[in-house]
């Protein structure tokens, strides 16, 4: 990967496999159409773009912006934030602390496109975000594990993302307590291809993450070591790349050729950073079978 130049805009390449940085453009809602394709290829290669200096967006700007990426994507149980249409807010002193792997709302059939999140408020120490290429970790399975995964179904719920949590109520506290409560207000699981073929690039990802929680005809033990295997490609350093936030940064990835994990390494500084999701895509593995809602309560 080579930086490439256009007229206004300088792509820098992050990591060898994964990200890169988008120099030379102030993201606005008022975009220029060129400019708005040449993030999207960028998205296409890269998976995650990086813009540094946006200090100029406030959360209309923000949702201004986003928009021309997608159709909004409203998240299945929690609320919007106050005075914003599509604001998801994530806010360490309410608990919001996304600190394991995952792909954003695969626990639905309905998995969204593209994240655009910006960072608000930063600790000078700390807060970084990992983002790993899923195409990379699936070419990087032996074939036997290739035809293993590639017909393989997976069950996402929102209960699994912090069971953990469940298991150690006396280390959280009341106002992190009540986060989790909001986001399992409503409880989804979903069956989704193992492998899924990326509707853009054609490409095969693996699907997984931490809202998936076992395997379609294996029992959960089995399913722990089976998902455990598949989860240390997707987690490689070298399918990774890792990011360092400012205030004012802002990054776009691309959902289905992701998983990401907010390091929460910064103990009681505060963190805060705002998203805008956009687009919705239902996976499709190669054999053109696509995901399905098993329970909604």
């Amino acid at each position: 990967m080579t930086a490439s130049q256009t007229k206004q805009l300088k792509v820098v390449p992050q990591a060898g496999r994964i990200g890169a940085e988008i120099q030379g453009v102030q993201l606005s809602g008022n975009l220029e159409t060129s400019i708005l394709n040449e993030i999207k290829q960028a998205l296409n290669e890269y998976k995650v773009v990086f813009f540094k200096g946006q200090n100029h967006l406030t959360d209309a700007t923000q949702e201004a912006f986003a928009t021309l990426l997608g159709e909004p994507y409203a998240h299945p149980t929690v609320p919007v934030k106050d005075h914003t249409n599509y604001i998801f807010e994530l806010d360490s002193a309410v608990g919001a602390k996304a600190n394991h792997w995952h792909t954003d709302v695969t626990f639905v059939p309905e998995v969204p496109k593209y994240s655009i999140l910006r960072g608000v408020t930063i600790p000078e120490v700390g807060g970084d975000t990992i983002w790993a290429n899923t195409n990379a970790a699936y070419e990087d399975l032996p074939d036997g594990l290739k035809k293993l995964a590639d017909k393989l179904w997976g069950i996402h719920s929102n209960e699994f993302d912090y069971a953990q949590y469940k298991r150690s109520d006396i280390d959280v506290n009341e106002v992190t307590k009540k986060y989790r409560d909001v986001f399992e207000s409503t409880v989804f699981k979903t069956r989704h291809p193992v492998v899924h073929v990326h509707a853009e690039t054609g490409k095969k990802h693996l699907l997984l993450g931490g809202f998936a929680g076992r395997l379609e005809g294996y029992t959960t033990s089995e399913s722990e070591r089976l998902l455990s295997i598949f989860d240390s490609y997707v987690t490689r350093l070298e399918n990774t790349v890792r990011w360092k936030w400012s205030e004012g940064d802002v990054v776009i990835w691309d959902n289905l050729a992701t998983q990401h994990y907010a390091v929460a390494d910064y103990g009681d500084r505060h963190r805060v950073v705002r998203r805008v999701t956009v687009g919705k895509d239902v996976p499709v593995n190669q054999e053109n079978e696509v995901s399905q809602l098993i329970v909604k309560k």
